[in-house]
């Protein structure tokens, strides 16, 4: 019998704006050569999604005009969720509507609510990311009481919310898929709200998935889940669409480039700063950053404060082919991250032949072997490591031929079987 899964994820392709996006549609397929039938849902699907893997339901398209009895644990949830007070001004008496017009009651045992009409998901990260966040919750519980499914599978903190809901709902077993934390994207600086949806998601899972044992490592010390209950399961990489791509160097020297969101969470600056040092002795060389994000105008004024501007080049976000032309004209790509849950973008720049240099503050360095792992504050390192692949062209072959045969091996099949097994083992298949 196969087992069915309702999995919510916030982006998948071609809708995407990092790493999350891809893996959930690596994972998507790898699952579905193992037999496992998936109902994705995400906010606002766009019609052009792969489903050859999976049936995607699109939230924003949602009817919610049933009313629904649950038990006093699910409304006190939702008040976690903040219903009763943030998120009040923004629903309207159509979208949301209590039958009595009083307060949920102290000591009843049952309340009952009535959802109506449907909310539109922007599905981006904006200002009203929270609001979107809480209403996806309730648009899952309609969802779940709806679908037949065995497990419910959440990937990342957006999704949490709604995978307890629909665990109070169906009753179903909840599995919540880490892919970073707040610790990583915000270091001791954390978004407090964030962190507590993270952390009542991962107490209400019954299994947790990391994607990395650096990041086992933080969900049990800064979230203080039981080490038993946190499975880590590797990212891997799917070359199934790759092809070769010929591009026409459109400048002469040596490329070498950051690919990624140009944020705290992924070192720009020790990327800019290691840049530096190389141009003073293999100026025939450029650097692209190739990425948007909230550091981006700070990236640019050092980079003409350090008078490289010729030398350095701002891409803005990269999509869908462009990436693999971006990669198909390097020579070297460096990943300086400060926390790494994972990283699957030297992945992605190893099976285009480009040797990499990763920081060793990555899940992705737990797995690779034939990638240069240096500490992402050491900049003179890293700078070490970038003028060795650029002036000694034999090393540069021998990474490159090395990390391609190496990159091969990490397929999404291999990390779906063990979710799979995983599965298999919580709901006693």
């Amino acid at each position: 019998m196969k087992t069915k899964v309702l999995m919510f994820g916030w982006e998948f392709p071609p809708h995407i704006s990092g790493g999350l996006g891809t893996a959930s549609y690596g994972l998507t397929k790898g699952l579905a050569k193992h037999g496992v039938d998936i109902l994705f849902v995400m906010p606002k699907a766009g019609g052009d999604e792969d489903q050859s893997a999976v049936k995607i339901i699109n939230a924003s398209d949602v009817e919610m005009m049933e009313g629904f009895d649950h038990g006093e644990d699910y409304w006190e949830f939702v008040r976690f969720i903040e219903i009763g007070s943030n998120l009040v001004p923004y629903l309207d008496p159509e979208l949301f509507e209590k039958e009595d017009s009083g307060a949920i009651k102290t000591g009843d045992a049952r309340e009952r609510v009535t959802l109506r009409g449907k909310y539109p998901f922007s599905g981006r990260y904006g200002i009203n990311l929270m609001e979107e966040v809480a209403r996806y919750a309730l648009v899952a519980g309609t969802i779940a009481a709806r679908q037949e499914f065995d497990i419910i599978h959440a990937h990342d903190w957006l999704t949490y919310t709604a995978g307890i809901v629909a665990k109070r709902v169906s009753g179903k077993p909840l599995v919540v898929h880490v892919h970073a934390t707040e610790f990583d994207r915000s270091g001791e600086n954390i978004n407090q709200q964030v962190y507590d949806i993270e952390r009542q998601g991962m107490h209400a899972a019954d299994r947790v998935i990391a994607v990395s044992n650096l990041t086992r490592n933080i969900v049990i010390k800064h979230y203080g889940i039981a080490p038993e209950k946190v499975v880590t399961v590797h990212n891997a990489v799917d070359f199934q669409s790759y092809k070769e791509m010929k591009v026409e160097r459109g400048v002469p020297e040596k490329v070498v480039t950051f690919l990624g969101r140009v944020t705290y969470q992924k070192g720009p600056e020790y990327f800019i700063e290691a840049a530096n040092k190389v141009l003073k002795y293999y100026p025939d060389v450029r650097f692209v950053m190739a990425g948007s994000g909230d550091m981006l105008n700070r990236a640019i004024r050092r980079v003409a404060q350090l008078k490289i501007a010729t030398r350095f080049h701002f891409t803005g976000f990269l999509y869908g082919d462009d990436v693999q032309r971006m990669f198909a004209q390097s020579d070297v790509y460096v990943m300086p991250s400060v926390s790494e849950p994972f990283g699957i973008s030297p992945l992605e720049a190893m099976r285009s032949g480009v040797p990499t240099i990763i920081s060793k503050q990555s899940g992705v360095s737990e797995v690779l072997v034939h990638s240069i792992k240096v500490d992402f504050w050491d900049i003179d390192a890293m700078a070490d490591a970038i003028y060795g692949l650029l002036a000694y062209p034999a090393l540069s072959r021998v990474a490159g031929r090395e990390g391609l045969e190496e990159v091969d091996r990490l397929k999404w099949e291999n990390a779906a079987w063990k979710i799979k097994c995983l599965y298999e083992e919580i709901t006693g298949a």
